[in-house]
């Protein structure tokens, strides 16, 4: 499998990428070995998982080339938190 995903930072920006292993990939960003992350306290927001890489690929690049596409992202994301907010309370 081959996974898309979104990361968060405190202040709002968002980090967009593709791995195979989701969990190894987090420890990076976590332990500061990825530079474009390095810093700052990233949570993971969002995942899609694909079987192939081409297609994670082409969904990568779709949400960071596409203001439509990133549009649709962040509603989502909203509505996701907006849900588990909801269940909690």
């Amino acid at each position: 499998m081959y996974y898309v995903y979104v990361l968060e930072n405190e202040e709002g920006g968002t980090y967009t990428g593709y791995t195979r292993d989701l969990r190894e990939r987090m420890k990076r960003h976590e332990n500061g070995d990825t530079k474009s992350t390095r810093g700052k306290r990233w949570t993971l927001v969002y995942y899609e998982a694909y079987f192939s890489k081409k297609d994670a690929t082409m969904r990568e690049r779709r949400l960071k080339r596409s203001h439509q596409a990133r549009r649709w992202l962040r509603e989502r994301i909203a509505s996701s938190m907006e849900e588990a907010l909801n269940g909690i309370c």
